[in-house]
């Protein structure tokens, strides 16, 4: 499978294994509360964001677009942009019960909006191959939620101290720090708005 593999492919996987490393040291900090594991996930989102603008503008120079080129680009993203933040948001604090259900919903509108993609960018590129907008917000901006979640801890404010505090509302609690989850979920499955794309 190795040699289907073109240059652009494993800039995406550095993509991925970018995302993955977040996980996993969003893992590290739940387990033993070093605030150094947090912040090192945090940096691996603008990482897995320059492996993806480079596997795009390597694909293009080289001319070397393909079926399997733009799957893995969607699983990569998937990873790095939409279950790495929401597992930093968890690590982070936001573990009621309203905010899993914001989460999972993020994630969800991660997927979805991928998928929508995929399945519309034939018809929305021009004779040059190159979509010429996004439909909705591309799930790469998860990183400025990424970063809010940085500032928080490197502001100490983490777990009980997370930004914003809490309200309990009903027989769960919700951080309103995860609004900001649902906010950029719901403008990723957005058809109204329309970003060019350059």
């Amino acid at each position: 499978m190795i040699r289907e593999f073109h240059l652009a492919d494993f800039f995406t996987l550095g993509n991925a294994a970018c995302g993955t490393a977040a996980i996993f040291l969003a893992m590290l900090y739940v387990a033993n509360q070093a605030v150094e594991y947090f912040l090192v996930a945090a940096a691996m989102a603008p990482a897995a964001f320059v492996f993806d603008v480079l596997d795009g503008r390597i694909a293009r120079s080289r001319q070397e677009h393909s079926a399997l080129g733009r799957e893995l680009d969607s699983l990569a993203d998937v990873i790095s942009f939409g279950v790495a933040p929401a597992a930093l948001g968890f690590a982070a604090g936001l573990r009621g019960g309203w905010d899993a259900i914001v989460l999972t919903y993020f994630v969800c509108c991660g997927v979805s909006r991928l998928a929508r993609y995929n399945v519309t960018a034939e018809s929305l590129s021009g004779d040059s191959g190159k979509v010429k907008y996004f439909e909705g917000t591309p799930i790469p901006t998860s990183v400025v939620l990424v970063g809010v979640l940085a500032f928080a801890a490197w502001r100490g404010r983490l777990e009980e101290n997370l930004l914003w505090g809490a309200w309990n509302l009903g027989p769960w609690e919700l951080h309103p720090l995860a609004l900001l989850f649902a906010l950029s979920g719901t403008l990723m499955i957005s058809k109204t708005l329309r970003i060019p794309k350059f």
